[in-house]
Formats: structure tokens, C-alpha cells, sequence
């Protein structure tokens, strides 16, 4: 049993963590909720090591245990796969799973690795799991399934007592959440103690045994999954939770703020035709690798496209560069905040001045109190928490650093906004807030594409929905004439 007693979590100005008794059993598969700024991820990295705690205690086994390091938290049997996959992309399956930890050997006095060894140790880990894949496979030719069942391998081979996953599913397509949940069943059933956070609550019946609330950084409560209800433990998250549908006074006009037309790039999309009018929401539907992420990259200039020609507010491009596409109104929030969005050591105020760098400063010069008084309204609209705005960024938790993106681009006050799964690792609440600025932004005639892998968000929100599969547009849809089941068929049928 893992097991937290009265653990408290300090920092200047604020309480991440508020006395928070809670255990974890082996054989289980334990749901830990809330919305961001909870305290998910402060207990979490408390009990990996990550940070020491200000009061309390951590029990493993019933006996108490100082867990000031990873290396300790692996020591005692916790292991964790966070929710940004930390792969070496460059390495093999083997060498990610034994990353600093490969086999030796000595020849005529010289220390090798052991490669015969490696691959062996690697794939009893894999064949524990019931896995099949080849260790001797780059990381980088890897899906993203694929490369989440590594890291988890990766953790399992440390043979840990409790494994910690964090929004281990975020990035999956339904059929990969199915595989994924059968491996963290069995790996439940070997007697693993399972901590399992996300924000994806219709995942909790499948998965979870039992469920952990907190909030603002206090401990609601624990409830036996089988026992309860989806809206019990949304009220025990936030109290009543208003779920908005899109407004039926929301109207798009009939003028052309994008053109897309024959936009090709080799093995990613091919001849995609479609335009996007003033104040309209565009959904993007298709499963990963449908080609919907190179898609608003090639539309940004973040990658280059092989023939086509994009036409934005009248002016035509045959290709195009992300400082074109922002001089000329566009948007860009990109699906991985890790390395694409941020600057993780960067505060959260200079990760926000970013795009709109060129608004704030005066003849190229800038300072503190400018910027703060740039980005104070998008904090406050974005409901961003965050203790000081002067602190690393990689502090916050997922979901206010996804909030920190989209309002660093909304402060380059853009015509256009292309949204790459906004609200991936974000709790209801903040969804709903994000789904608020994309209808604020239809009002003020900004034309918005969103992607998302979350069917029914596109349904609940968009005015349009394109369905994209194997780099094509195969249909559009009305999403007031289909069920988000009905979508997920159309993205999936051959």
C-alpha cells in the first residue's frame, strides 16, 4: 500500500497541497481528479521524488518513508510515466526502456555494452506485459501508443510496486485507449498499486476501481467507482458545473477570411480544398496520423507544403512562413506545448509576450511592468492560475500551461486562430472556458479551426466539421444533424 498522511505542500503566497490523507492499494486501479490547480500534480510529484514536501508523510507498507529524489521514490517501489513522454527519440526500444541502466561487459580489459543482454532484458519487460514490439525499433518510428506502452515499460522494468500514470491516454485514439486500458487491467491484476489521473471523465467507468477527488488543493473524498456517478464526481470537483452548448445566435457570415485549395505535402495530406469564413468555428474530425496536425502546420508555415496555394483576407500565397502568416492575422496553437508552444524554464509573463512581442515593446525595447499590464486581461479571461507570473513556467500545472498558449496567441489579437487540441490534459471546467473564447471569438468575426480528439467537443462547439482521413477531406457535416458516435464511425470506415 502507498499511502499519504496529512502531506502539505507550501510555496510563497499559496497552499498547493492542504493536508491530503489518502492510500493506494495493490491489485487496484485508483482514478486521482480535479481540476487543474487541484494539487493532482503537486501530490504527484511529491511521491515521485520530484519535490519534498513541506509537512506530512509518505507510508509505504504501513512504515514511513523519505522520498527526496526520483532515484528514491524508484528505490521504494514508485515508478511514474508523466504525462509529456520523455523518449530519446534517436534510441532504440531497449535503450529508452533501460535508459541509463544498460547491461556491461568486459572485453580484453575494456568495458562495452551488452548489446545480446540489453535486447533480452528489454523484451522479458515487453513479454511481462504481454506486449509484442520489436526493441531493437527506433523510438522515433514509433505511434504515439506505441511510444506511451514504452514508457510505461520503462517504468515497469524497475519493477515497481506502484505505477503513476498522468493523462496517460491524452494524446490516443479511442481504439489505442482500448489497448491501453487492458494493459494497466493486467497490470493491476499482478498486484500493482495503479494511480491514474486524467480529465477525461467518461474514462472512469472503464478503468477506474476506485476515485480520488481534490480540490483547490484539499482532499474531497474517495467513492468506489462502481457506487457513484459522473455527475456526483463533477459536483464533488467544482460544485455545479454549467455544461453551454454552442450558442444558436452565433452566426458565421458568408466572407472568406481562408482559402485552402489543392494543398498537398508529400505522405502527410493530399489536394485539401476548403475555406473558412468570418466568425465561423471549422472543426477538423480524423484519428491520429488522418494528417489534421500537418495540416495547421503547413496553413501556419510551421512546415512547408508541396503545391497549393493558400488565399488569406484576398492575398494569395503559394507558400508561407509563420512570420507571414502572423503578419497577416494568423494563430497558431500547436497540439505539444512542451516543445512547440513554451519555454519551459521562461515565466509564465515572458512565455505570454512571446507572439505579441511586437505589440508590447516600443522601438524594440521592452520591460516588466509593460509586459505584466499586456498579459494581466488573458490571465484573467483564461482563469490562468498561477501563484506568480514571474515563475518558471513549468511550475504550472498542464492544463493553466495549455491556458498560458492560447493566451499568448490571443494577445497577437488575430483574424484567423488555428487551434491543435486546445484542451488536451484540461479539466470540464476549463474547457468550457476555452469553448467561451472560441464563441467570444466567432462574435468578434475571428474565424477559428479546431481539431480535437474528443468527438463530442467538436459537436458540442463547432459550426462545421470537416472529416479528415488519410490526409484527405472526405466529407463535411452539419454537427447539429450528427451524434459524435456517428463521427467516430465516419473517421473510421474504410
Amino acid at each position: 500500500m502507498l499511502e499519504t498522511v496529512d502531506l502539505r505542500k507550501e510555496y510563497p503566497g499559496t497552499v498547493a497541497l492542504n493536508d491530503v490523507s489518502v492510500n493506494f492499494e495493490a491489485g487496484q486501479v485508483h482514478a486521482l481528479i480535479g481540476k487543474n490547480g487541484a494539487g493532482k500534480s503537486t501530490l504527484i510529484k511529491m511521491l515521485a521524488g520530484a519535490i519534498t514536501p513541506t509537512g506530512g508523510q509518505i507510508m509505504v507498507d504501513g512504515e514511513p518513508v523519505s522520498i527526496q529524489s526520483p532515484q528514491q521514490a524508484f528505490d521504494k517501489g514508485i515508478a511514474t510515466v508523466h504525462q509529456e513522454l520523455s523518449l530519446v527519440p534517436d534510441l532504440t526500444v531497449a535503450e529508452n526502456i533501460l535508459l541509463g541502466r544498460l547491461p556491461r561487459k568486459k572485453i580484453l580489459g575494456s568495458i562495452f555494452i551488452d548489446w545480446d543482454k540489453t535486447f533480452k532484458l528489454a523484451k522479458s519487460v515487453l513479454d511481462d506485459m504481454q506486449v509484442d514490439l520489436d526493441v531493437r525499433k527506433k523510438a522515433s518510428d514509433l505511434g504515439v501508443a506505441q511510444q506511451q506502452v514504452v514508457e510505461i515499460a520503462k517504468a515497469m522494468s524497475f519493477k515497481p510496486a506502484a505505477l503513476m500514470l498522468d493523462e496517460p491516454t491524452s494524446a490516443l485514439a479511442h481504439h489505442e485507449t482500448a489497448s491501453l486500458f487492458r494493459l494497466v487491467k493486467q497490470l493491476a491484476q499482478k498486484g500493482v498499486a495503479i494511480v491514474y489521473i486524467t480529465h477525461r471523465l467518461q474514462e472512469l467507468k472503464q478503468i477506474a476501481d476506485k476515485v480520488t477527488v481534490l480540490r483547490d488543493g484539499c482532499f474531497i473524498g474517495t467513492v468506489d467507482m462502481a457506487e457513484t456517478t459522473s455527475e456526483a464526481i463533477v459536483n464533488m470537483m467544482f460544485g455545479e458545473v454549467v455544461r453551454k452548448q454552442r450558442p444558436v445566435d452565433l452566426e458565421s457570415s458568408d466572407r472568406k477570411v481562408l482559402d485552402v485549395e489543392n494543398l498537398t505535402q508529400a505522405n502527410k495530406f493530399n489536394d485539401v480544398n476548403f475555406c473558412l469564413y468570418k466568425g465561423e468555428v471549422l472543426g477538423i474530425a480524423g484519428m491520429l496520423g488522418s494528417g489534421r496536425t500537418e495540416l495547421l502546420k503547413a496553413i501556419f508555415g510551421a512546415e512547408k507544403f508541396d503545391s497549393g496555394q493558400l488565399t488569406i483576407a484576398g492575398e494569395s500565397f503559394k507558400s508561407i512562413t509563420p512570420q507571414i502568416a502572423k503578419a497577416k492575422g494568423l494563430a497558431f496553437t500547436p497540439e505539444n506545448r512542451k516543445e512547440e508552444a513554451l519555454i519551459q524554464i521562461l515565466s509564465t509573463r515572458a512565455n505570454m509576450c512571446l507572439a505579441p512581442m511586437d505589440r508590447i515593446s516600443v522601438k524594440g525595447f521592452t520591460n516588466a511592468s509593460r509586459e505584466q499590464k499586456a498579459v494581466a486581461p488573458y490571465i484573467e479571461k483564461l482563469h490562468i492560475k498561477v501563484a506568480d507570473i514571474d515563475e518558471e513556467v513549468a511550475a504550472l500545472s498542464g492544463g493553466n500551461q495549455q491556458k498560458v498558449v492560447v493566451g499568448n496567441w490571443l494577445a497577437t489579437k488575430p483574424n484567423v486562430i488555428l487551434f491543435d487540441e486546445p484542451t488536451r490534459g484540461i479539466d470540464v471546467q476549463a474547457k468550457q472556458q476555452i469553448f467561451e473564447v472560441m464563441w467570444e471569438l466567432s462574435r468578434e468575426g475571428i474565424g477559428s479551426i479546431f481539431v480535437s480528439s474528443e468527438l463530442e467537443e467538436l459537436v458540442e462547439v463547432c459550426h462545421r466539421i470537416l472529416i479528415m482521413k488519410k490526409g484527405r477531406i472526405i466529407d463535411a457535416v452539419d454537427p447539429a444533424k450528427i451524434t459524435a458516435d456517428e463521427l467516430f464511425v465516419m473517421c473510421m470506415e474504410e
